[in-house]
């Protein structure tokens, strides 16, 4: 049983590379997300405001996608978006994406961007409190964006 354990960090080791001079060096096992989006000059408008709340910033702006990136550097996870061609409608309840959860470092950090979408209207199904079913400890808020995507901010930090 212990030895397992070891196996598993060895493999997880095996999937990074410290070589300093590959820029595509693969520091998080999930490079990137691609996320269709019905009116992409709305969702950018929208993640334009709510990017930098959860600490992302621009990375690619384009007439047919727009992405980005973590903040200042900080390894993650770069989150493209696109039009979609079929505009049937996003349903969490499909199979497919389910829900994107933004980790930020404090409690504040999640209060406040709950704060912004309440004030824009956005739907909300949880405002920030603790979730005792989830592995402590988890601090979170949740509201849905456009097209209805559930979206998720949550801090594991016992404080701030």
């Amino acid at each position: 049983h212990g030895n397992s354990h070891a196996m598993i960090m060895h493999h997880h080791a095996s999937l990074f590379t410290t070589d300093p001079g590959n820029a595509y060096r693969a520091e998080m096992p999930l490079g990137h997300l691609g996320i269709n989006v019905s009116d992409l000059a709305a969702a950018r408008a929208y993640y334009d405001a709510l990017m930098p709340l959860v600490g992302y910033e621009p990375y690619v702006a384009g007439g047919d996608q727009f992405a980005y990136r973590p903040a200042d550097g900080k390894v993650g996870t770069y989150i493209f978006f696109y039009p979609a061609g079929d505009r049937a409608g996003y349903s969490r309840d499909r199979p497919g994406l389910q829900h994107l959860a933004f980790m930020v470092r404090t409690r504040s950090a999640v209060d406040h961007a709950y704060r912004w979408a309440a004030q824009r209207g956005d739907t909300v199904l949880h405002p920030p409190r603790e979730f005792p079913e989830y592995p402590p400890p988890y601090y979170a808020a949740f509201w849905t964006g456009p097209d209805g995507l559930l979206l998720e901010v949550v801090c594991h930090a016992a404080h701030g």
